[in-house]
């Protein structure tokens, strides 16, 4: 027999495996379509309008189709403005594979500050003399914190994140850097602080992903590159170092045997055996972060595969366009007037819809385009996409542009 400790290691990986977030979140999408949910119904048969008002979102954006992956890289050149290339040519002297760190150290301080802006906070770039909010303010706001080496504690390398400037992060400096006034309320700005002092001390006490010496985010690149065979690395590798190394960050979150399992919730109808049941995986910054560093990757060199084993991602926009289509409908109206936490069952289940309804939609609009999924995988579906279209939709439906759902939040979940 399989000892306890055997046990609770399989259970661990069976919750990090991107598998199994798509097994039990379709398993939840069954039981709404069979109306054996407490929370949602879902109106299967809006599906097909609404892969049709995506389509049309993708072809007004990408007439070509030359679709992007959802990434965080996608946010920084927002405006038409080419940051990346400027930035690009002041690290062209650095080797490939230093490039490479850096694009590593900005891409994952940036997503794991990106998690809702609330409707309110603006950042004003007083370079291009423009206004930017929610995802692509908080994309510019972390860009120059990083140039003006906010996670650095080298004067002379201020284009990384090591262990030291990252747990030297402070309210205050954050505070500033992101214009946070009584009047520029940002959600959750001190759980952001927190999570990138947090994660200083994940990087200082983990050499195996992060180095020996001098520890910093972008050696996690190192890392990728012992494990890629013959320059080939699939992507649930990355996702699975992410979620590893990343683990103590999350706070309040659910624990097994001493291990934080971060973006994992409790539903009582989510299914699954041993340690594991009952518990609904979603991990939605930890494969936005994998999807970002897919492309630092690539350019290096590392040949990334598989990336369709990950998921849609379980956030606001893209299980808004599911509640403003009409393919989800709460049970209980009331809900959409109250501010929800992020772990209570109603959010859970939601969340775990839009990952599978993700999967249908995909099917459909690749359908549609009379394309593969290899020339559509999820993650261009996403950018082009799902995502962009909740956001258009929310901002036809209402004056704020804000999700059809109110969620409390922490600054480490959405």
């Amino acid at each position: 027999m399989p000892s306890r400790a055997c046990e609770t290691r399989q259970s661990i990986d069976v919750l990090r495996a991107p598998g199994t977030i798509r097994e039990r979140c379709h398993h939840l999408l069954a039981l709404a379509q069979a109306d054996r949910l407490s929370h949602f119904v879902c109106d299967i048969n809006q599906l097909e309008a609404t892969a049709a008002y995506v389509e049309d979102v993708i072809r007004e954006t990408y007439p070509e189709l030359d679709i992007p992956f959802h990434s965080r890289w996608r946010h920084f050149n927002v405006g038409g403005i080419d940051r990346l290339g400027a930035w690009s040519q002041r690290l062209a002297s650095h080797p490939a594979d230093e490039r490479a760190r850096c694009a590593f150290d900005l891409a994952i301080t940036s997503v794991l500050l990106d998690a809702g802006a609330g409707a309110e906070w603006r950042y004003y770039e007083a370079d291009t003399d423009t206004v930017y909010t929610r995802s692509e303010g908080l994309a510019i706001a972390s860009w120059h914190f990083y140039l003006q080496g906010g996670f650095s504690s080298y004067a002379g390398r201020p284009w990384q994140a090591d262990a030291e400037g990252l747990q030297h992060v402070s309210v205050s400096a954050l505070t500033e850097a992101f214009q946070v006034s009584p009047a520029n309320p940002l959600a959750g700005c001190d759980g952001r602080v927190t999570l990138m002092q947090k994660l200083g001390e994940a990087v200082a006490q983990q050499p195996h992903y992060f180095g020996q010496t001098a520890p910093r985010l972008g050696h996690l690149y190192d890392y990728f590159c012992t494990r890629a065979e013959h320059g080939i690395l699939p992507a649930a590798t990355i996702l699975t170092a992410v979620l590893d190394s990343l683990a103590p960050i999350w706070p309040n979150r659910l624990t097994i045997a001493g291990v934080n399992m971060g973006d994992v919730w409790p539903h009582p109808q989510a299914g699954g055996e041993g340690q594991s049941a009952g518990l609904v995986p979603l991990h939605k910054l930890s494969q936005w972060l994998t999807y970002s560093l897919i492309e630092p990757l690539q350019e290096a060199g590392v040949q990334v595969v598989d990336v369709d084993d990950l998921t849609g991602l379980a956030e606001y926009r893209n299980g808004g366009l599911f509640l403003d289509r009409g393919v989800l409908h709460c049970r209980h109206r009331d809900m959409q007037r109250r501010v929800h936490r992020p772990d209570a069952e109603f959010i859970v289940e939601w969340r775990a819809l839009t990952v599978a309804l993700l999967d249908l939609v995909a099917e459909r609009l690749r359908t549609r385009f009379g394309v593969s999924p290899e020339a559509m995988p999820l993650a261009k579906i996403l950018e082009g996409g799902t995502w962009r279209a909740g956001r258009r939709i929310a901002a036809e439906q209402r004056p704020d542009g804000a999700p059809p759902l109110r969620i409390m939040s922490d600054g480490t979940v959405f």
